[in-house]
């Protein structure tokens, strides 16, 4: 029997109160998803950014996310690396050629799923915009500064998949089996909901997906509205992903009790 990943997914419903008011009430169901039709998505875990605190916001993370890329690896999950624009980098690699090689598959039409407007104001989402200033301008030539994914993220070359288009990710994951994905990376409310290879694409051709809500971070200005916190501004779009997109679960639902998988 294959093994399986055992996790909590969190959603928010609109349901009413005992006195008839409207409320977003968490529900939590129990998953059992087998491991060889799940895959671990990262999505543009890059080596630099033009944010400064968006950088060490993520160093903070990466070694949690190398921890569960290992142990989902080790226990068969696919993993899949996407970060956008570095596909230059990874140019005739075991892995990049894994999803070049993919016989296509052309995705179903899209489900029809609510998009309402998101929370948090991102028109100016860097909070360090003084710093980003100097650090861009001493650093880098004009174009993105990633170059990359982030190098503390091991990539099994004769086991993972790198792409950052969405049908080809599609394509792979069809050749593979997967129905199942686990997303991490950044930033929540721009590239993991809006890449084509990231949660609202994969919802819309039907695959079932999780947002890992503790190894991901959003791109938020506390100077624009709602006027919070920055990790309240994340704390907000997480929410808004369980109410209208996905479900997420948690580092500890992955990696305790023996990473979570059982027989």
């Amino acid at each position: 029997m294959a093994a399986t990943l055992s996790i909590d997914l969190c959603t928010q419903q609109l349901g009413q109160d005992g006195n008839g008011r409207n409320q977003w009430q968490p529900r939590t169901e129990a998953a059992s998803w087998s491991v060889d039709e799940t895959a671990l998505l990262l999505c543009d875990v890059w080596n630099n950014h033009h944010c400064v605190a968006a950088v060490e916001r993520l160093e903070a993370m990466i070694p949690r996310m190398g921890e569960v890329v290992t142990a989902l690896r080790n226990r068969g999950v696919q993993i899949i690396h996407a970060p956008s624009d570095t596909m230059e980098f990874y140019e005739g690699t075991p892995a990049r050629m894994r999803v070049l090689d993919a016989p296509e598959v052309t995705p179903p039409p899209d489900l029809e799923r609510e998009d309402p407007p998101q929370p948090c104001d991102k028109s100016d989402s860097s909070d360090t915009p003084t710093l980003d200033k100097a650090h861009f301008d001493s650093d880098k030539e004009n174009g993105a500064p990633w170059t990359r994914q982030h190098p503390g993220i091991d990539i099994d070359q004769q086991r993972d998949a790198i792409s950052d288009h969405g049908p080809s990710v599609y394509s792979f994951m069809e050749q593979s089996g997967i129905e199942n994905v686990l997303i991490m990376g950044v930033h929540t409310n721009m590239c993991v909901l809006n890449r084509t290879f990231a949660i609202k694409q994969m919802v819309r051709w039907g695959k079932q997906v999780a947002l890992i809500r503790d190894l991901t971070d959003a791109m938020y200005n506390p100077a624009r509205a709602p006027y919070v916190s920055h990790d309240e501004g994340t704390q907000l779009i997480i929410a808004y992903i369980e109410k209208f997109w996905c479900p997420t679960t948690t580092i500890e639902d992955i990696l305790n009790c023996g990473n979570g998988l059982t027989k």
